[in-house]
């Protein structure tokens, strides 16, 4: 698995040198990276499970931008995506997303949740994947909502696409990118939850608008034409 990882590692880090990108809404999501460093608040980030591979595109690190954490789940298939975001210099928290039907304790969930809270408490972004690791596909589960409820941080969605690109035969056809690709990015947010709002209620709507954005992104690089 070593030397997977450090050749999609590898890959990745070369190709998102190369992909020309538009990007739609960045003004949000810098407005709210300032903002958490300011108020020391910290952020979330929800996007869809099957953006993966360009996820770590989304986040730029660096002073200006709040130091960002990853939700990953404990499977096999997880161990290796942690390995290689990692890689990419983003550092994971290892746990699933939690769905209706879950207690805590599944998978990690618990403590998971609790280090995610810490986090973002102290100042962190963190990023999450609310239909992962199992889906269903554009679902998304309470863990984001439960974070946003919990910590009171604000969130931001990110719809990201590309064009060509490799979707892998996977329940959520998971996108590589492929070298010098079109490729689009597009913000909404940020959104905030109270204790008092219905964590359903929240999750149908906000999952909407991550695939809003999803399929603004889709369109700019005219995915699917």
């Amino acid at each position: 698995m070593t030397v997977l990882t450090h050749l999609m590692a590898g890959y990745l880090s070369l190709t998102y040198k190369t992909l020309r990108w538009t990007r739609e809404g960045q003004d949000r999501a810098e407005a709210t990276w300032a903002d958490s460093l300011k108020s020391r608040g910290g952020a979330i980030l929800a996007l869809w499970h099957s953006r993966v591979p360009v996820g770590p595109a989304t986040w730029p690190q660096g002073p200006d931008k709040p130091e960002i954490r990853v939700l990953v789940s404990q499977s096999r298939d997880g161990e290796f995506i942690a390995r290689v975001i990692d890689e990419l210099g983003l550092p994971s928290i290892r746990g699933s997303s939690l769905k209706k039907t879950d207690t805590a304790k599944n998978k990690g969930g618990e403590q998971a949740f609790r280090d995610m809270v810490a986090w973002v408490r102290g100042g962190g972004a963190m990023a999450i994947t609310p239909d992962g690791p199992r889906g269903p596909v554009e679902v998304m589960q309470k863990g984001a909502v439960a974070l946003a409820r919990m910590t009171g941080a604000p969130v931001l969605f990110v719809g990201v696409a590309m064009r060509p690109c490799l979707r892998l035969n996977t329940w959520d056809r998971t996108v590589i990118p492929l070298p010098f690709a079109r490729a689009a990015m597009v913000w909404d947010g940020p959104a905030v939850a109270g204790r008092q709002d219905d964590p359903d209620a929240l999750a149908e709507a906000w999952g909407a608008r991550l695939s809003a954005v999803t399929r603004r992104a889709e369109a700019l690089v005219g995915a699917g034409d």
